[in-house]
């Protein structure tokens, strides 16, 4: 049976209880948690992941890493590279010199809206590429090697 064709369509009455949200609140960035959606319509986990599903199937939501989803407007734009090469750019066209301090994780996971653990894997991808050194935990990173810019077509 499609999804479409569920005798009951909870999670389709879901979806569009959070769309009504959304459209209520122009400054919603996120979507409630699966375990606020189970709570305020008494449903299961399935149902409030399927109307996730249908949301971003309308083009209203958009999985972001760590769990979240991301509130879709329309004329957002939506850039899809992975986080590593996104903080490869920063390096790249906002100046850093090599042996300059980088931002902070705190601040990179605000700039970026994702979460701690995200962050911490890309940094430790740029340590292992070269291009970021750290002196430890709680040290501040500093820029090894500036990235080259490549241009898009």
């Amino acid at each position: 049976m499609t999804q479409q064709a569920s005798p009951r369509g909870t999670f389709l009455h879901v979806a569009e209880a959070v769309k009504a949200q959304i459209k209520a609140d122009p400054q919603m960035t996120h979507l409630p948690a699966a375990a606020d959606l189970m709570r305020a319509h008494n449903v299961s986990r399935g149902v409030a992941l399927r109307a996730f599903k249908a949301l971003e199937r309308d083009g209203v939501a958009e999985p972001v890493q760590g769990g979240r989803w991301r509130v879709r407007r329309n004329g957002d734009p939506v850039d899809r590279r992975p986080l590593v090469e996104r903080i490869a750019e920063i390096i790249a066209t906002e100046g850093f010199e090599v042996g300059a301090s980088f931002l902070s994780t705190s601040q990179l996971m605000d700039r970026f809206e994702v979460s701690r653990p995200t962050v911490t894997k890309a940094l430790d991808k740029l340590e292992a590429a070269g291009v970021l050194a750290s002196e430890g935990q709680g040290k501040v990173r500093t820029v090894r090697a500036v990235p080259m810019r490549e241009e898009r077509s």
